[in-house]
């Protein structure tokens, strides 16, 4: 970047309250502020190019969020979510074959009728319209990019990233300097692995005395299928192949209107084998002979991939600190075994809007919101997350067949009973330190894809519309640029160029006349902000941060 001292001071706005990302749980937050006091002025920051165009998800969605936020949502011709599910199937899956699992057998918390299929995407649509309606100013393609604090070293607000910064960080024609949007408190609602979120939960030390957070990686495609083969409603969910047992993960395949199935591959991050690519799973899952005639005349629409946080109960950090706090995925509110967060992104919204809103009348500002800390463990966020607490690090510890099982068990004890056999289990080690080195696995290797049903990254970014500015500094930030060379590529094969679900980095090997060493190549352009990176890379490495504003995927229905 330029030298400060060369920079123009930024332009400021003030506001009662600062939003950072216009997700569920951020726009969810902004409408209850604005239906409580309608007075205050509340800002929405947003680093895609419009409202949507970062969220990717299954989705299934139970709709306690939206019915306790909006009432009546479920009148409003243009609401987002008309897809009830109407069936529920759940497989394991072998090789050539899989097992049907009786509904039966799963614990009511697992039964999804009474919630709909739907694009999250189009759901923070129509909440950002909501929430303009009601006077909360958003504003799209500004990426926050920087933490404001007073001389106490509470949050003040954000910072915009400058606009027209070449590679170098030379200042280019239409050079535009960043705003302050300043506010008395500010939430942090970015998602998974949020870059303010990851600043805050470091300066204020918000994860100490918790476990260390876990996460996933979720693949998606939205494909047309054949109107004989479309099925509205119908959730299916598998275990099994193509992972082995050791391997945590799963897949979704949804039904949705018009004809739309979303087909989507999650691989938990505590793998170990560092030649395994989740890209390579999901494209090697879909010609399983149970998933593969879905397919047939289909025609894939649009790709992403995202983090997800698995970490739970025991991994959610201290939700408030001087200044502002953390809302949603940023938190940790995702379900596992549901595979749902966006309900509790909304609750979260709003139980974190409805303590800022108590604070504001009080005349307080900068201060910490300890209310809504104390508060959601005993909420509905806190009642879904405790019953499942121990499912994920069943499944780490025992392996996916007793792992799946014992969980089921663990869930059936809590809801009926509503204690857990096990207490609250940890986790253990974080994702990046889980590898084994190169000499203690198998390399696997994957087939060529056909072009049919599976697809290379290069062209599964493209349906992404993923574009960033070519002449801007990167947003993957290498603290020792020899490290990926010298140290994971012997020890680990470069596991980068495998875990990135868009071949943003490769090792290039020079002339072998001229000697030249491989290289490390970070091709940030193909990059679509799963986030995958900043979590998994062995030697934490890679550091993820916004790049300009409005770049990155533009995710249709997704």
């Amino acid at each position: 970047m330029p030298e400060t001292a060369a920079l123009p001071e930024r332009e400021g706005m003030d506001y009662d309250v600062v939003i950072v990302g216009a997700g569920p749980a951020g726009l969810s937050a902004a409408i209850r502020l604005k239906q409580i006091a309608p007075e205050t002025t509340v800002v929405v920051v947003e680093k895609g190019s419009e409202v949507g165009a970062h969220i990717l998800s299954g989705a299934v969605i139970d709709p306690i969020g939206l019915d306790r936020l909006l009432p009546d949502w479920r009148e409003d011709p243009e609401r987002p979510l008309k897809t009830p599910v109407t069936e529920d199937r759940f497989y394991f899956l072998g090789h050539s074959g899989g097992v049907r699992l009786p509904n039966a057998l799963m614990p009511g918390l697992m039964d999804n009728h009474g919630n709909f299929v739907g694009s999250l995407a189009n759901v923070a649509r129509w909440l950002g319209a909501r929430a303009e309606a009601l006077g909360v100013e958003i504003y799209p393609g500004f990426a926050a990019s920087e933490l404001l604090f007073d001389a106490a070293g509470a949050v003040t607000g954000v910072a915009t990233g400058d606009m027209g910064v070449g590679k170098e960080g030379e200042i280019k024609p239409g050079f535009t300097r960043g705003m302050e949007l300043r506010g008395k408190y500010t939430l942090l609602a970015e998602g998974a692995r949020g870059s303010l979120s990851k600043q805050a939960i470091a300066r204020f030390g918000l994860a100490e005395d918790r476990e260390p957070q876990k996460y996933g990686i979720g693949l998606k495609e939205l494909w047309r299928i054949d109107p004989a083969l479309h099925k509205p409603g119908l959730v299916q969910h598998s275990f099994g192949w193509p992972l082995d047992n050791s391997t945590g993960g799963g897949s979704f395949l949804y039904h949705m209107e018009d004809g739309l199935v979303s087909v989507g591959f999650v691989v938990h991050l505590n793998y170990q084998n560092p030649t395994l690519s989740p890209f390579d799973e999901f494209q090697r899952f879909k010609t399983h002979p149970m998933i593969a005639p879905t397919f047939a005349g289909a025609t894939r629409l649009a790709y992403g991939a995202r983090a997800i946080t698995e970490g739970g109960w025991q991994s959610v950090p201290k939700l408030c600190f001087p200044g502002g706090a953390l809302l949603g995925c940023a938190a940790g509110f995702v379900n596992v075994p549901r595979i749902k967060g966006s309900h509790n992104a909304v609750l979260s919204g709003m139980l974190a809007a409805e303590h800022v809103a108590q604070a504001l009348a009080a005349g307080r500002a900068q201060d910490e919101l300890t209310s809504y800390e104390d508060a959601w463990r005993d909420s509905d966020i806190g009642r879904d997350l405790v019953r499942v607490r121990n499912v994920k690090p069943l499944w780490s510890k025992l392996g996916t067949l007793a792992g799946v099982a014992v969980g089921g068990l663990d869930m059936w004890t809590n809801q009926l009973f509503g204690f857990s056999l096990f207490g609250t289990l940890k986790h253990g080690k974080p994702d990046h330190a889980t590898l084994k080195p190169l000499s203690d696995v198998t390399p696997i290797v994957y087939p060529r894809p056909d072009g049919v049903l599976s697809f290379d990254k290069l062209s599964s970014v493209f349906i992404s519309n993923t574009n960033h500015e070519e002449d801007q500094p990167s947003h993957l930030k290498l603290a020792d640029p020899s490290l990926p060379v010298r140290e994971n590529l012997p020890v680990y094969g470069e596991p980068a160029r495998l875990y990135c679900p868009a071949g943003v980095y490769e090792i290039v090997y020079g002339d072998e006349a001229a000697r030249k060493e491989p290289r490390f190549v970070v091709n940030a352009q193909n990059c679509v902000h799963c986030k995958t990176c900043d979590i998994k890379d062995p030697a934490q490495n890679i550091t993820w941060v916004p790049p300009e504003g409005g770049g990155g995927p533009n995710y249709p229905n997704m």
